[in-house]
């Protein structure tokens, strides 16, 4: 299974993370800033707990915006 990065936009993410789980899947939303230091909030639908997983482990990766 080929990985991507579902969180390219952001180079440093808020402390938390919100996952809302549906009947079809789960939409993660995840804020931080971008490359400008904006703020920006990301939702991502991820179809498979699985990939719920693998969202966090990347967003485990990214530096915290302190």
């Amino acid at each position: 299974m080929a990985t991507s990065k579902k969180l390219g936009k952001l180079e440093k993410v808020s402390e938390s993370i919100n996952i809302n789980r549906y009947d079809n899947g789960f939409m993660v939303e995840i804020s931080g800033k971008d490359k400008k230091d904006d703020w920006s909030t990301l939702k991502v639908v991820c179809n498979t707990e699985e990939e719920v997983i693998a969202l966090i482990k990347e967003y485990n990766a990214l530096e915290l915006d302190r």
